[in-house]
């Protein structure tokens, strides 16, 4: 039996010795005696509104267990070699320490439920069995690191785990999956979510702010409206109306009625002024002009959509037009193009705050780096996050600086809670409040809901499909997953006709790879070689690979047999990314495709700038390649048409009037007799 520390218990402090919330003081936290404990006021990130532990939910037998374990990872004395844990994480983990404690409570058929202290590695492996019915491997192994905490933390217990679950065969086999299991955006969503996000922030935010202003003016009014027995007042209200009854345009109506508070504020008029003295004259105007189904704005609309205006208008309320609702729209667009669009995690696109943005520009004036400067909190010491810089597109600017206007200047954070919403009023809401995961992730689905419907009202063919016959179900954490996988793979379609992606591409991840602790360069590299092997698995499938030219062409073919027997490859290609990554982990052939040549890397042969990944592997610098003179290399019959293709391009250019300057044609035409002369050694019949 280990030594115990001094058990817990009463009236300590389970935030003891954390860095508090501003405002908040320690004698104000939870109490281990407490039922149930607020951890929100030692978070320090500001997405995170509320966050607690409620040992209510954990049987009676265990409570205590799990208050003991829990007091341990939170403020207890650690045990050697382990770290203070995260909020957050602890959080995580307390779900699953409550599914074991109720496995055991209620474990038929022992009669009464075991202490820890007594458990084998047969009851361990029992509840090891009975997490096969979780969905998939990750959630099982977060499961078993959770049981696995009654052993690490055993100091801190009165009834300790006295077996390492890890020393369990049935356990011991199992082990942390790697790969990235987040789910993806399915690129026929992105495609479209990306063209309406970009859509928002780029033609609709001129309007939808313009609105927003408008609703700012008329709440200022509203509030500092003049008493009614004004004579100027009385005279204002009449020319209003005789305006509309002119015109024949209805009153601004509200459920069938004329909008009095929206009236009274147009003329400078208090509500209870307007009600006393001139509802009737209201009333009567009315009756002969009739009231609006929606009290409009009546902001011009300059957004154009297909050569046609986006919209008609903006209300004040309207299921899918009202300032509120766009407002919040093009909000979590620009969350869309930000997240997407530069790689960050939610935490640190929640702690965005104005003037982020810094611009470099050339001798010319013309900008051509924009840099995002915010805080990063994964992996950092200091629960305050650490000052981070990542470089990003211009349409990653464009976003901010919408948001930057459609926040009140008194808001620093970008994304706190808008003017219109109703937390934004709540006493409980600070400026300095950022929205949490839960309301981004609903207003996700808001977005695709409403460009579905807007696409229904006109006809359009541009919604968000669904997939495998269910709407896609978007998350915060799903973007910078995706962004892995797109500048990995460098798709086309849709994503490249809205944006200049693969410019962008370059861009982000020199900015993000550049970030300490991001781990973004790694799951780029993984997608990136997941990629490679999907395609070097193709190549063997359709026996390309026993037709390459070019000076490593043999060593090329006895490579990739190679590799296709380690894959026992069968002539069906392999589609299970984890069994792929796991073989080219075991088995990389070290074959990279490209578009002029096939690099069978030899570093030793090697003429390009080489480097090594995130693992420490030597790669060659695909971006220096030198295909006409490098021995790496071998041609498929795609690199043979696109270096025949270069020649043709070469040949154009030579040809056209009027003629280029003789040095330059000296060097196009050097380049030219290059290309042929290396396909005339390696591809005779294409010469």
């Amino acid at each position: 039996m280990p030594e115990l520390h001094d058990a817990p218990g009463g009236d300590q402090r389970v935030l003891a010795g954390r860095p508090l919330r501003p405002g908040v003081v320690l004698a104000q936290t939870s109490r281990f005696a407490d039922d149930v404990w607020r951890l929100e006021h030692g978070l320090l990130q500001q997405h995170v509104k509320t966050l607690a532990l409620d040992f209510a939910t954990v049987p009676e037998r265990y409570r205590l267990h799990a208050k003991q374990l829990c007091y341990a990872m939170l403020a207890g004395p650690l045990p050697p070699g382990e770290k203070r844990q995260s909020l957050l994480s602890i959080r995580s983990v307390f779900s699953e320490l409550r599914r074991f404690l109720h496995w055991l409570d209620t474990r038929p058929p022992a009669t009464e439920q075991p202490d820890l202290a007594t458990l084998t590695g047969g009851d361990l492996t029992d509840y090891h069995r009975h997490l096969l019915a979780l969905p998939n491997v990750s959630a099982r192994e977060h499961a078993r690191r959770a049981v696995r905490l009654f052993w690490r933390y055993r100091t801190g217990l009165t009834d300790p785990l006295l077996i390492d679950p890890h020393h369990v065969d049935s356990w011991s086999h199992s082990k942390r999956p790697k790969e990235n299991t987040t789910d993806r955006v399915p690129e026929p969503v992105l495609g479209p979510l990306i063209t309406w996000a970009l859509r928002f922030v780029d033609e609709f935010a001129p309007d939808v702010l313009d609105a927003d202003q408008r609703w700012r003016d008329y709440r200022s009014r509203f509030r500092n409206g003049k008493r009614g027995h004004n004579a100027g007042v009385a005279t204002n209200l009449q020319s209003y109306i005789d305006d509309h009854v002119r015109s024949g345009l209805p009153l601004p109506g509200y459920e069938g009625r004329p909008n009095l508070q929206f009236i009274a504020a147009e003329i400078g008029m208090s509500i209870t002024g307007l009600l006393r003295r001139h509802r009737n004259t209201v009333l009567d105007a009315a009756a002969l002009v009739g009231v609006t189904e929606h009290t409009w704005l009546g902001t011009p609309i300059c957004g154009r959509l297909d050569n046609t205006p986006w919209i008609n208008d903006i209300a004040l309320t309207h299921p899918t037009q009202s300032i509120r609702k766009l407002a919040r729209l093009l909000q979590v667009s620009c969350y869309v193009v930000i997240a997407f669009l530069s790689g960050i995690r939610d935490s640190e696109v929640k702690h965005l705050r104005r003037g982020c943005v810094s611009v470099q520009r050339g001798s010319d004036g013309r900008a051509y780096r924009w840099k995002l400067t915010g805080r990063a909190f994964k992996g950092e010491p200091d629960a305050t996050g650490t000052e981070a810089t990542w470089i990003i597109g211009h349409p990653a600017a464009r976003a901010v600086a919408v948001l930057e206007k459609l926040q009140p200047a008194d808001r620093p954070l970008l994304f706190s809670h808008l003017a219109h919403s109703n937390a934004a009023g709540s006493s409980k809401t600070s400026a300095d409040q950022a929205q949490s995961t839960g309301v981004t992730n609903a207003q996700l689905g808001e977005l695709v809901r409403w460009i579905n419907d807007y696409c229904a009202r006109h006809g359009r063919t541009d919604s968000i499909p669904l997939i495998n016959g269910q709407r896609w179900r978007l998350s915060t954490r799903q973007f910078r997953r995706t962004l892995a996988w797109f500048i990995a793979r460098r798709p086309g379609g849709s994503i490249a006709g809205a944006i200049q992606y693969r410019h962008l591409s370059v861009q982000m991840f020199e900015g993000y790879a550049g970030t300490s602790d991001s781990g973004f360069r790694a799951e780029v590299e993984s997608e990136q070689a997941l990629a490679r092997g999907e395609h070097l698995l193709a190549m063997i499938d359709g026996h390309e690979h026993t037709t390459l030219a070019g000076p490593a062409a043999e060593e090329a073919r006895r490579r990739l047999d190679g590799f296709a027997g380690q894959a026992r490859f069968t002539g069906t290609v392999l589609t299970d990314p984890h069994r792929l990554a796991r073989l080219l982990r075991r088995a990389d052939p070290a074959v990279y495709p490209g578009t002029f040549a096939t690099c069978v890397f030899n570093r030793d042969k090697a003429l390009c700038h080489q480097h090594r990944d995130s693992h420490g592997t030597t790669q060659p610098g695909l971006g220096d390649c030198r295909p006409l003179e490098c021995a790496n290399v071998a041609l498929t019959a795609d690199n043979t048409a696109a270096l025949g293709a270069e020649r043709d391009r070469v040949d154009h250019e030579l040809a056209a009037r009027p003629s280029l300057p003789p040095l330059l044609q000296h060097r196009i035409r050097s380049r030219r007799d290059q290309i042929s002369h290396f396909l005339d050694r390696h591809v005779p019949e294409t010469g």
